[in-house]
Order: C-alpha cells, then structure tokens, then sequence
C-alpha cells in the first residue's frame, strides 16, 4: 500500500519542464557515487599525485565544481539528504540509523529515483547509492532493477594493520589477490553488462562504487603507481587544533577511524596514503570500464553523466583520520557533470551542494521540480560555469553543528556557540581561524545569516554517530562527554 501511495505521489509532480523543453527527447543518466572519495582526484588536485585518467576525461568533456560540498561528512545523512532533497536539519537524519522511510513523517518523501520513474525513466541500480542495504529491500519501491550490493570482495586472513579500535573495515594495504575478486570490480561488470544488453530508455543507471572507504585495500598493480619512495604525504603543521574549539573535537569523539599520532606512531601514515591513493586510482579504472560499455553501446552523446561522493576524508589533516569534519577535508566532494545540455571543459568555483543533483537532473530530464527540495538547480552552472550562485555550501554534522562554504569563506558554528573563521583565498589549509578577530566580525554576521533556521533533533531510532548538546551537556553515542576530560587516542 505505501508503495503504491509513493508511486501516486510521484506521478503526480511529473510535469514537463519548461527549462529544457528544446531537448530533443530525455536524456539517460548515469549516476556514478563513489564512497569516502575526498578532493584527491586529479582534475580537482586535492593530492598532486592522484592518478585518475578516466575521472578527469569526463570532466574535461563536462563541467567539473572545484567547490562541491555535501551536506553532512558521514554515509546515511548525506545519502538521505542527496536523494531526498532536504538538508539534515530538516529530517533529522543525523547518525548512519535510521532507514528514513522508517521514520513516520519522512515515510512518503519522494526520492529522486522515484521522481525519475514518474517522469518515464528505468532506473538500474548497483552497489552503495544509500548507505548499507537501505533502498534494497524487497519492500522498497527505490529501483526497478538491482544488481550485486555495496561489498569489500576479497579480503586477507586478518587485518594488515592493528588499529587501536579493532573495527575489522578499519584497516588498509595491499595483499595477493585479484581485481575481479573485488566487489567494485562485479559492481562494475554489473553495470557494463546493462549496458550490452539495451537497458529501456530513458534509463537511470545508479552505479555506487564502496572504495576508498577502508578497508582501503588494493592488488600490487595499484601501489606501485605510487613509490613508496616518492610518496607525498598530506600537508599539515603540528598542533594545528590549538586555535579550535574544544568543541570540535565532539563531533568525532570516539571513532574507528585512528588519530593522526597513531598514524605517527605506528609508522602508517605513509601506508594509508598510499593505500588510500591506490583505492581511489581501482575505482577510477572500474569507471573507465562503465565509461568504455556506454560509448560502445551508443549511449555517449544523449546519457548525462553525473560523478559525486558522500563525503571527504581526512587522512592526517586536523589530526584525524576519516570524516565526521565540518572542515574542506570533511565536506569537499568530487562533482562532475557531463552530456548533453553540459558545456564542456568548464570548472567552477561557485559554491555547490550534493542537494543540488535532485533539482539539477529533474531539469536535465525535463520534469518539473516537486515542491520541498532544499537545493538549487546548477543549469546556469552547466551552461556558464562563471554563473554567479547566491547560494553557499551549507554542511551539518549532529544537531546544530553547522558549516557555511562560499568562494573566499569558511564559517562553523558548533551547538555550543563556538566558531571558527577561515579565509580559503589566503589559507587554504583553515590553518588559521580568524573567528576571534574583531575585524572579521561582519564576515560572521553575513555568513551566519546562512544558518538554518531549524535544526530538528535527531528522528526516532538515531544511533551510530550520534551526538547531542542540550543544556550545557553533550552526549556522544549515549554518554555523556567530560567537558574537561581527555581526548580520546590524544591526550
């Protein structure tokens, strides 16, 4: 019965759109998310030895946003915000639980699969477009057709690397096995079989790549593109949280992922790098090879190609390793476009938001906008990408821990009223937080016009990641946070 009230709903927001109505017929799509993918790739130069030639194809044949940010640094809230249309504020969606179709208010939202059925489309899906099995359930009315799910393939004996929470994903290296014994290589084949066998058009390939999400695990071929000897590790000055908050350091309190001083200490933090960059070159090659099925296929020049991830990742930036940031490290997410209607060989700098895509493809597959979307289309973008965007980036991490993105400014603002200031222009490390300096007291004042208006509390069923502040005292994970106590794995 639900499924047949959300399949109503979204016919009834199909309407032609206006925008593209000169469009010789609706595009396909390929909707390609790869996960814990950060700013190291190529064309963005996040990290100046990337290697990712099939990425940086589509981005000079599109527009590529140097400035994208998603809006929340972990799995289930940005997911949930990206294909749903609202920002994390509004939903409550929070933590990597709950399932937002089981919370009852969210229950009958119309997701951008959904939107895109209404309007004609087929939609194909493979791998992690929503955190963990969500959407693939037998009950769930997301996609007509599913292939294999999110998964790490092949895996060593035991863990490579000893970390100091013994979470078994949280581990990286390289170790003999093959690329096909992967589970984002059968992803891919998945994808590229769809394609030889003429999916229905207009289709919606989701195609949802799990690394570099640890365990950033890759085969010999793929380190070697990346000497041990010529390795680049990331940029950082020491003590650089001495200017932050406390408060920051509650949004990632007790994690899986190790502290940079592990890193240190245990002589890794060269091996995750590496390991890290290597993931991130697999994944690329495995796009190149969807890439390779669509151009065969016939599909090149009326498929839109969209590239996103969820989040950032740090890998020894702010002292940490991981996301749950409000830092570029945290936030900053590849986003590329390509296709038709697309102009190519652009880059922007205008700030973007992952809750952009549900607005920006329903234009580009000319159906009308459904009420309630929280982001804004990017078509002037894709047309002009020096398009002026009166709109900043705007990330939230757990209730009421905001950050605004804008070309020059990054702003945060944490629930207890704590701030940090950093001009992006002049530091592009947020080495320096400025928050405190009375000369920059207006550029707080108009940045923080931005904030959300609301902040819902977590929904019903919130877990995994969770943090709360509510009358002086934060709870991370249902226990209380000793404001003068030790940081976890630092002090």
């Amino acid at each position: 019965m639900r499924n047949t009230l959300l399949l109503a709903v979204a016919l009834a927001c199909y309407v032609p759109s206006p925008l593209m109505a000169d469009a010789p017929k609706q595009p396909n799509i390929l909707f390609i998310a790869i996960d814990d993918q950060n700013d190291w790739i190529g064309c963005l130069g996040g990290h100046p030895q990337a290697k990712t030639p099939h990425i940086d194809r589509i981005a000079e044949r599109g527009t590529v946003f140097l400035n994208a940010h998603c809006q929340a640094p972990l799995c289930n809230p940005s997911r949930t915000s990206l294909m749903t249309g609202r920002r994390p504020s509004s939903t409550g969606i929070y933590g990597l639980s709950p399932w937002f179709r089981d919370v009852p208010e969210l229950a009958n939202l119309v997701t951008l699969p959904q939107h895109l059925s209404a309007g004609g489309y087929t939609n194909y899906s493979t791998g992690k477009i929503y955190h963990g099995g969500y959407g693939r359930k037998k009950n769930d009315a997301e996609f007509q057709h599913l292939g294999p799910p999110a998964g790490v393939g092949a895996r060593p004996a035991k863990k490579l690397v000893n970390t100091p929470a013994a979470h078994p994903l949280v581990d990286w290296g390289v170790f003999p096995h093959k690329d096909e014994d992967k589970g984002d290589y059968q992803v891919a084949s998945w994808a590229v079989d769809t394609l030889n066998n003429k999916p229905q058009e207009p289709f919606c390939l989701s195609v949802g790549f799990f690394l570099p999400h640890v365990p950033c695990y890759a085969t010999q071929k793929w380190f070697d593109l990346y000497p041990e000897d010529e390795l680049q590790l990331p940029e950082i000055i020491e003590n650089d949280r001495d200017d932050t908050p406390r408060f920051s350091w509650n949004l990632h309190w007790k994690l899986p992922e190790p502290r940079l001083k592990f890193l240190k200490d245990d002589h890794q933090w060269k091996n995750l790098t590496r390991s890290y960059l290597a993931c991130t070159s697999f994944v690329d090659a495995q796009i190149g090879r969807v890439m390779d099925a669509l151009e065969k296929n016939g599909y090149a020049d009326n498929t839109v190609i969209v590239i996103w991830s969820d989040h950032g990742w740090h890998i020894g930036e702010k002292e940490i390793t991981g996301k749950n940031t409000l830092w570029d490290d945290g936030t900053r997410v590849p986003l590329i476009f390509a296709g038709p209607g697309i102009t190519g060989g652009q880059r922007c700098t205008q700030p973007a938001e992952l809750l952009d895509l549900y607005p920006t493809l329903s234009d580009l597959a000319q159906l009308e906008q459904p009420a309630g979307l929280e982001g804004h289309s990017l078509i002037p973008q894709l047309r002009d990408a020096k398009s002026k965007r009166e709109f900043p980036a705007i990330t939230t991490h757990n209730h009421d821990n905001h950050g605004i993105r804008t070309e020059r400014w990054r702003f945060i603002q944490y629930a207890d009223g704590s701030q940090e200031l950093y001009d992006m222009q002049a530091d592009p490390n947020e080495w320096t937080n400025l928050a405190s300096k009375s000369e920059y007291a207006d550029v707080i004042e108009r940045l923080a016009k931005f904030l959300p208006a609301k902040s819902k509390m977590p929904a019903p069923g919130s877990a995994h990641r969770v943090l709360t502040y509510t009358d002086g005292v934060a709870i991370w994970e249902g226990e209380e946070i000793d404001p003068n106590g030790p940081i976890p794995e630092i002090d």
